[in-house]
């Protein structure tokens, strides 16, 4: 068993970012696995480094941007038929940088009136329905 993993489950992050009101999220490949579902941006926690240093290399491999992560808000475990996670939600900061979609078909800046409208990969939910809840604060 790695550092990445326990007792079969892999770690991965999710940025809750946020700008003006508004929430980033990221839309899957139509191809791979989880076609087409919404999601928090993100990655799997490599062996040598934290949560936090991971959502910074992931978002800068992904997007071309530049974050700094801030509080952590809990944690989804999701036994998908491919992979089973601990998706750990940080609060993340946009620094600079302009996004350039490499492993996504699409971003968009969503209002909290707006999220509930796509369709989010099942790990991801129970961050919106905090989010529409107000239990983070936009």
């Amino acid at each position: 068993m790695t550092d990445t993993e326990t007792s079969d489950i892999t770690r991965v992050t999710a940025a809750i970012l946020i700008n003006n009101e508004k929430i980033i999220i990221a839309k899957r490949k139509s191809t791979g696995q989880l076609p087409n579902k919404w999601e928090f941006p993100g990655g799997k926690v490599e062996n040598d480094e934290t949560p936090e240093q991971c959502l910074k290399r992931e978002l800068k491999e992904e997007f071309d941007i530049d974050v700094s992560v801030g509080e952590y808000l809990g944690s989804s475990t999701y036994h998908y038929d491919h992979i089973s996670i601990e998706l750990m939600a940080y609060r993340t900061f946009w620094e600079g940088g302009r996004f350039k979609l490499k492993d996504h078909d699409d971003v968009a800046w969503v209002s909290l009136q707006q999220i509930g409208e796509y369709d989010f990969a099942p790990a991801d939910i129970p961050f919106v329905n905090k989010l529409r809840r107000g239990e983070i604060d936009i």
